[in-house]
């Protein structure tokens, strides 16, 4: 079974993260799947509008600290990556056409981050939200850059340096999400969305869309550059390792602050 599903329909096509055992990590094939569906995707002139959402439980749990504490343990003394974030993988905000995150689970760190890079959220009332990677020694990627263009800087630093859970309820408030849903009616109005968008003139949703990304990610490359710079301070640190080892580990970390 594939680690991403991508399922096409009249106008819109959905693709569905596939690692419920996983809570829908973002590791084993998914990137390289995801990748694939988004090449016939984009060049599907029939296919307006995607859907994003998860299997099981979660949306997504974000990065595989599994995996991260492999490579980690692989890659010995040889230098960590420089920064958490590639700017050009921004899979969903870069594409022409509109994508909804119908977030039916948990969504947390790189998970969260995916679900912002698209451009209609809805939730199911049984997910809930976070940033954990302060709790790992890490930095959240897409976050550093964007969370704060996308709701208010008050209610974005609390995300950023808690790593606290945030419930749909206050998702709603602070503009994480547009719409709370229950859980069986999630996806039916994410299809409703993009059937709406389906049925509007393509060039005009791809302006609207273009102009919108273009205010959003205004002057961002400045952030990008310092971001690098932190981001090398911070993930070549001996705490960036020991978080990713405690959680495989299934203890608490012992931060060293260096």
């Amino acid at each position: 079974m594939p680690d991403l599903l991508y399922d096409k329909h009249d106008h819109y096509a959905t693709f569905t993260m596939n690692r419920p055992e996983r809570l829908n990590a973002l590791g084993g094939t998914m990137a390289a799947d995801l990748t694939e569906a988004l090449a016939d995707f984009n060049a599907d002139a029939e296919m307006r509008v995607g859907i994003l959402t998860g299997t099981g439980r979660a949306f997504s749990a974000g990065a595989d600290l599994k995996e991260m504490n492999q490579r980690n343990v692989d890659r010995g003394a040889v230098a960590a990556p420089t920064t958490s974030f590639d700017p050009a993988s921004l899979p969903f905000s870069r594409s022409k056409k509109p994508f909804i995150a119908a977030i039916n689970g948990l969504c947390l760190a790189g998970g969260l981050e995916r679900a912002l890079d698209c451009d209609i959220r809805i939730c199911s009332s049984e997910a809930y939200f976070g940033l954990f990677e302060v709790k790992r020694g890490i930095l959240a990627g897409y976050a550093i850059h964007h969370l704060a263009r996308l709701i208010p800087f008050n209610d974005a630093m609390y995300l950023l340096l808690t790593g606290d859970r945030v419930e749909p309820e206050d998702a709603l408030r602070m503009g994480l999400v547009r719409e709370v849903l229950a859980p069986d009616e999630l996806v039916p109005r994410a299809r409703a969305i993009a059937e709406m968008i389906g049925a509007n003139a393509p060039l005009s949703v791809e302006g609207s869309k273009f102009m919108g990304q273009q205010w959003r990610q205004l002057q961002i490359d400045e952030s990008y550059r310092v971001g690098e710079w932190v981001s090398r301070v911070v993930l070549n640190s001996e705490d960036a390792k020991e978080g990713p080892r405690a959680f495989a580990e299934k203890r608490e970390p012992r931060w060293q602050g260096r």
